[in-house]
């Protein structure tokens, strides 16, 4: 048996990771409308190929399939988060088939598990490089949370940070109002 190195190890959850992303991404394609639904199915292939790279590759570069690998898993995250956003204005704008969005939000959170397996293969890339943090993350780190009644008095770039450290996705394009809905979840 050959010895696994921690490379190696990253690299096999990364690509696990993938392959359980695409199916997710196949199963939720089912139930959302067809463009989106479209989108879907193609990043669920890019991650499966994601997810099938050849032994030869992963031993000349392990980053790269990593890399990929991730990729993949991020943008079937944020294609998700992106269907979310449209059920929930769908949402409020049309409450008569609220049970429907509300379902199709629900498999879009689903992503999570998956964001965080990418998550912890992408620290275990950070840890090996060592690089030294830069100054500013220091000084973030040293001011405490605000409260949730404290979040409207934060600005956008503020309230985007704050979410994607608590590992959110598909905030981007997020007013004001949605991110500070959102964190105080």
């Amino acid at each position: 048996m050959a010895k696994s190195t921690k490379n190696s190890k990253a690299t096999k959850a990364a690509l696990d990771a993938a392959a359980e992303s695409a199916k997710d991404a196949k199963k939720l394609a089912k139930t959302l409308p067809k463009k989106d639904a479209k989108k879907m199915r193609s990043l669920a292939d890019e991650a499966k190929d994601a997810s099938s790279a050849p032994k030869k590759a992963i031993k000349r570069d392990p980053k790269k399939v990593v890399g990929r690998a991730i990729g993949a898993i991020a943008a079937i995250a944020a294609a998700a988060g992106k269907a979310k956003g449209k059920a929930q204005s769908r949402r409020a704008s049309a409450p008569a088939d609220s049970q429907h969005d509300h379902d199709v939000a629900k498999r879009a959170s689903a992503k999570a598990p998956a964001k965080a397996e990418a998550e912890k293969v992408r620290t275990t890339e950070k840890t090996k490089a060592k690089k030294p943090a830069p100054k500013t993350a220091a000084k973030a780190d040293s001011t405490p949370a605000p409260k949730p009644d404290d979040l409207s008095s934060l600005t956008v770039a503020q309230l985007k940070e704050r979410a994607q450290k608590e590992g959110h996705s598909g905030y981007s394009r997020y007013t004001k109002a949605q991110l500070v809905d959102l964190l105080s979840r």
